[in-house]
């Protein structure tokens, strides 16, 4: 199976990087781990206008866009559970 390559928003890097280092090393190997199945089990598809997908890690979720034509996971957000899903107005 082809590996996808992993790319982070800007956003998401400041994110991840703002979290304590043990969090971090938890969530970057998950994220790892999406080069080689983009699409885990216990992942879900969020519904909207966009084609994001969810993990969960701990109380930390991780969403992210899969394109297949180019091999590409990029991980647009990396929150606590009750942050993931607010939309900044």
């Amino acid at each position: 199976m082809a590996r996808y390559r992993i790319e982070f928003a800007t956003a998401a890097a400041r994110q991840l990087g703002s979290l304590p280092r043990k969090q971090q090393v938890r969530i970057a190997s998950k994220i790892d781990g999406l080069s080689s199945d983009p699409r885990p089990p216990g992942c879900v598809k969020l519904g909207g206008s966009e084609d994001i997908y969810r993990i969960r890690v701990g109380d930390f979720r991780i969403l992210y866009q899969v394109k297949d034509d180019i091999l590409l996971v990029l991980v647009v957000k990396v929150a606590h559970r009750g942050e993931a899903y607010k939309i900044k107005k």
